[in-house]
């Protein structure tokens, strides 16, 4: 059986989906799996030891992206694909998923697009306490045959494999900071995707001081998206001016791609950042994490993986405009992050780094 799995757009996202693959060869191991990604998150699957194939579809513009995507559809075609799970539910993936012409192509029941599928699964556009790897599950459920159960974070975790030329990488511009295993590495993610999940800039600042200043063999690492560099320089530069003399605690790394950053996360002590595609990255490794939550929540979001590797989560209970949908903030303040304290992540830091696995 040839097996087509879509799941355009984000990493985090992505990153989600890795249990998928690994569930689908347990039910059937002589499927054959293509996944279908996006540039931007290609990264997480390129080496995934479930899949058999992965095709990187780029994301270009106007009239470029139709010839692109015409010219695409008639490869997946030619596959001859048995089955196609849309885990994406976007335009062009559901018409990618109908262009293919499997003969079955289970994809969310989302108005418009339900007719590009032969199975459809209910996807209820209300933000419910269900985790995004669960709501994924759904759609293998609607496989004929499917084992009933759902997915278990120890045995379903999610995964990213690990790329030995970047951790060469990594571990050579570490040395050239004269970052040795006597360190203690934290990486700190100040980037969101959108406003509503940015913490604010001092408040990042007052975390890595913080972290920096409570042991002489720390070292942290600020990670950031191309469009956060210069904030990520400005809580840097900041954080070192609180620590006087040992402000060397906080490196300049520079950029790394997204298996460097892995490879890097996996080396370190400790993982902080908000709900972004870094945190689930970090979630592949055994690495612990905080993670910040601001409008989503942990129980749709939360880094999923054993439960007993460390993970905390840092959030404001009890606002009733929590969690929202991103697109305006009621109260106008965004009160879910800029009430968050500093101090509340460096316990949670501490917590994270105490627990044993």
């Amino acid at each position: 059986m040839k097996i087509l799995l879509i799941r355009l757009r984000l990493i985090g996202d992505v990153v989600f989906t890795t249990p998928i693959p690994r569930a689908l060869k347990r039910a059937f191991p002589d499927a054959h799996l293509t996944y279908l990604v996006e540039p931007q998150a290609a990264a997480v699957v390129a080496g995934n030891p479930h899949l058999d194939d992965v095709i990187v579809a780029p994301r270009p513009s106007g009239i470029a992206r139709v010839v692109g995507d015409l010219r695409l559809a008639r490869r997946l075609r030619r596959a001859h694909y048995d089955l196609v799970i849309d885990m994406h539910g976007g335009p062009r993936s559901a018409w990618l998923a109908w262009l293919s012409r499997a003969p079955r192509r289970i994809g969310y029941e989302i108005k418009g697009r339900s007719w590009m599928y032969t199975r459809v699964v209910g996807r209820p556009r209300a933000l419910r306490p269900r985790h995004s790897v669960v709501n994924q599950w759904d759609l293998l459920e609607a496989i004929d045959g499917w084992p009933a159960g759902g997915p278990d974070p120890a045995q379903d975790a999610v995964e990213m494999a690990g790329d030995p030329a970047a951790a060469a990488r990594i571990a050579q511009r570490l040395r050239a900071l004269g970052v040795t295993a006597q360190h203690e590495l934290v990486v700190v993610h100040v980037s969101a995707g959108n406003p509503f999940r940015r913490w604010p800039e001092p408040a990042f600042t007052a975390l890595v001081a913080g972290l920096a200043a409570e042991s002489p063999q720390r070292r942290i690492v600020l990670s950031s998206g191309p469009s956060d560099r210069d904030a990520a320089a400005q809580i840097a530069t900041r954080a070192r001016q609180v620590l006087g003399p040992a402000a060397d605690r906080v490196l300049d790394f520079g950029e790394f791609d997204l298996a460097e950053l892995r490879a890097l996360i996996e080396r370190s002590r400790l993982f902080i950042g908000g709900d972004t595609g870094p945190l689930h990255i970090s979630a592949t490794t055994a690495t612990p994490i905080v993670g910040i939550y601001g409008p989503t929540e942990p129980a749709r979001s939360a880094p999923w993986r054993d439960r007993r590797v460390p993970t905390e989560s840092v959030e404001i209970l009890g606002l009733p405009c929590r969690p929202c949908d991103q697109r305006v903030c009621e109260p106008g303040d965004f009160r879910c992050l800029t009430t968050l304290k500093p101090e509340d992540v460096l316990s949670a830091a501490t917590r994270a780094m105490s627990a044993r696995p």
